[in-house]
């Protein structure tokens, strides 16, 4: 997974977008891919996925690119766009056991 500014989003194989997401606790709830009227190709896709611990909501929404084994992937979690700099408590940790959360 890469960050492309320019582009506002990530690019990486969708595989790789649910296997990160997946490995962070969320579980799919729900895959759609869209193909192209010509070539039945992909053209985009959405997956939908909750952490069952947190409640946190994750999203990945795939843009191909025809020319580009990778796709330009887009990340919300919880309705925050999650790029390079994105410190996201759903992705890092639960902060009630961390240091500083209640007791």
């Amino acid at each position: 997974m890469t960050w492309i500014a320019q582009e506002h989003g990530w690019v990486a194989t969708p595989e790789d977008i649910v296997t990160t997401l997946s490995k962070d606790g969320f579980e799919e709830c729900k895959r759609e891919m869209m193909t192209s009227r010509r070539d039945l190709r992909p053209a985009a896709g959405v997956w939908q996925g909750v952490n069952p611990r947190t409640g946190s909501v994750a999203s990945a929404i795939c843009v191909t690119r025809p020319t580009r084994h990778q796709a330009i992937v887009f990340i919300p979690i919880d309705g925050e766009s999650l790029t390079d700099d994105h410190r996201d408590p759903a992705v890092e940790g639960d902060p009630y056991t961390e240091e500083g959360g209640e007791g």
